[in-house]
């Protein structure tokens, strides 16, 4: 089966926790009225399933390659992404005054879902040029903004970040590429980027680099490194363009997953050097790069939401039709394999994971609107700061949930799972590097610690807890056993974050090492509750819906349904991730380098 956008879910998600409402309220955010909403995400959805679904299982099998210099993109890429690129589809939350639609990131964010969750590979190409566009919308001139914003927000060029070298991973402070200044505004760069996706390819006239280098004079390490905007082809005084620049692909990495999207080798500066432009101020270049990875870390979060939601729906669809087995309370033959308990339990796991991380995503989207838009200063502070909080924790658990999912989705398929043709091989490839690129799940963690946690004392952290509280009032004041049964989790959960956050506020100072070899079962423990708060705020929401006979009963007594099973399968995990948080540092620390 292709990918059907779950657009009744995410419709629910963005108007009752996200509050699409609220945000349309915001200065700037006007047009985005819930009807508007809806109709973009309809479009949306209809473009992602019947132009971008289709070529996911065969650009894995026959996927781009590289000859001569040069990226051919899978069969059908190109005139996808044309047509994407045609409907304003990667403008969509970019300013109307460089060709976007202005839409507030709430809105934009179940497209950015549906994209990837229709074909991960495609979609990477429109992620990479987002982040571009952020970047170049806070540091960039007038004159870049001029040059470079408006192809790129039409979806004309695409945009790239190239930060890792051979020698230099994560490890930004070990960046060689060299920028030498001409003395004429320009720069010439010279080095080796690696692992940058779409870095070359046959689907937009130019592609636009933006290289962390070095300048000859400056500092060691990371406040050394500056950032620069370096075109595969040079851009005329008229926007027209001019020759090609000293910036190559030799070569695109064969890798587990995401086959369909070339992942390059680029060699800058080979034949004289490549020509560069400074993006704002020299030795501020992993500020400004930031601004990128920040844009891409949440998407890669959507990445692992979308991945996850296909995976489910393929799995389902198999369990209806695969029949093997009697079942356990008696029948006269066989019964379709959903029937069984087990296979019952893989498929809640896979729902509910997907939807508690869409909500935490969706509301952290509706919090960056008000960040961006609202009329008060110290409410747009106080909204970022929460976002920020967030963005690790969307990234770095909605990401890991992707693979369990992805894993759980292969299990349902048993054997045939392990079968490339039926297509659940594939998301199980593809969802591993959601874990890794744009930091992996540790340096997200290390984040979540250290700039979001210790930095102000636990005070943010806190914040969400105390809001957690308010809802498990609310599931108080029901009746039945199942919100009795939620809550009760939800109420262990928010006492074991706190005592984390507690824990890790303490101890930075006294023992480091300890706190952060807790690091990523914090995010996850964050996680977990997070999202179960925002399962637990559906089953609430819900359950008035159902009193006041409003909408779809049955999508209302399902979302209770699904708020339970994560409460009692997936947030009941958190006394044994504090457990070992907060004891378990001495087995992860004991051993000697050389016992290993």
């Amino acid at each position: 089966m292709s990918y059907q956008a779950p657009l009744k879910d995410m419709l629910f998600v963005m108007n009752e926790l996200a509050g699409l409402g609220a945000v349309n309220a915001l200065p700037g955010c006007e047009d985005a009225t819930p009807e508007t909403a809806e109709a973009v995400l309809e479009e949306n959805a209809k473009f992602c399933s019947g132009v971008v679904a289709p070529l996911n299982h065969e650009g894995d099998k026959e996927p781009s390659f590289w000859k001569d210099g040069n990226v051919t993109t899978a069969k059908g890429f190109k005139e996808a992404f044309k047509q994407f690129a045609e409907a304003g589809w990667q403008g969509l939350q970019h300013p109307t005054e460089f060709g976007g639609q202005g839409l507030p990131k709430l809105v934009g964010t179940p497209c950015v879902e549906m994209l990837h969750g229709s074909n991960l590979s495609f979609a990477l190409v429109a992620l990479l040029s987002d982040g571009a566009i952020e970047a170049l919308l806070t540091a960039g001139s007038d004159e870049q903004k001029a040059t470079f914003l408006e192809p790129l927000v039409t979806g004309k060029w695409t945009g790239t970040m190239n930060l890792t070298e051979p020698q230099a991973g994560s490890d930004l402070a070990a960046v060689r590429t060299r920028a030498v200044p001409q003395g004429d505004g320009t720069y010439k760069i010279f080095g080796t980027k690696i692992f940058i996706t779409y870095g070359e390819h046959d689907m937009a006239e130019n592609i636009i680099h933006l290289v962390l280098a070095r300048t000859p004079d400056a500092p060691p390490g990371v406040k050394g490194i500056s950032l620069f905007i370096v075109p595969k082809f040079m851009v005329n005084a008229d926007g027209s363009l001019g020759a090609r620049n000293d910036a190559h692909c030799v070569s695109i990495e064969h890798k587990l997953g995401i086959k369909a999207s070339p992942t390059a080798v680029l060699q800058f500066g080979d034949n004289g050097g490549a020509i560069g432009t400074l993006v704002g101020e020299e030795n501020r270049g992993l500020e400004y790069m930031f601004i990128m990875m920040n844009a891409a870390r949440f998407g890669v979060g959507m990445q692992g939401i979308g991945l996850a939601e296909n995976a489910y729906q393929k799995a389902v669809a198999f369990a209806k039709e695969r029949v093997q087995s009697r079942d356990l309370a008696g029948s006269a033959g066989p019964v379709a394999i959903i029937n069984h308990p087990d296979v019952r339990r893989m498929l809640m796991s896979m729902r509910s994971q997907t939807e508690a991380a869409r909500a935490l995503a969706y509301v952290g989207a509706g919090l960056s609107d008000a960040a961006h838009y609202h009329a008060d200063a110290d409410t747009r502070a106080a909204n970022l700061a929460v976002y920020e909080y967030l963005v690790p924790v969307i990234k770095g658990w909605s990401t890991e949930m992707s693979e369990n999912v992805a894993r759980d989705g292969v299990q349902v398929h048993g054997g045939m799972g392990f079968i490339e043709e039926t297509g659940a091989a594939q998301h199980y490839r593809d969802a591993k590097i959601l874990t890794i690129y744009e930091g992996t799940t540790a340096i997200q963690a290390n984040d979540l610690v250290g700039r979001k946690t210790v930095r102000d004392g636990g005070k943010i952290a806190k914040g969400l807890i105390a809001q957690v509280r308010a809802t498990e009032a609310e599931l108080g004041a029901l009746d039945g056993s199942d919100f009795a049964a939620i809550r009760k989790q939800l109420e262990q959960g928010s006492k074991d974050l706190e005592a984390v956050v507690d824990y890790v506020v303490a101890n930075m100072k006294s023992d480091i090492k300890a706190v952060f070899a807790g690091s990523v079962l914090y995010l996850k423990l964050a996680g977990i509750v997070l999202g179960g708060w925002q399962m637990a705020r559906a089953a609430v929401i819900a359950q008035r819906k159902l009193a006041a006979g409003e909408g779809d009963a049955a999508f209302y007594k399902a979302k209770i349904a699904t708020a339970r099973f994560f409460a009692d399968h997936i947030l009941s995990q958190s006394g044994s991730l504090r457990s070992a948080i907060i004891d378990g540092s001495a087995g992860v620390l004991a051993l000697d380098e050389d016992q290993f």
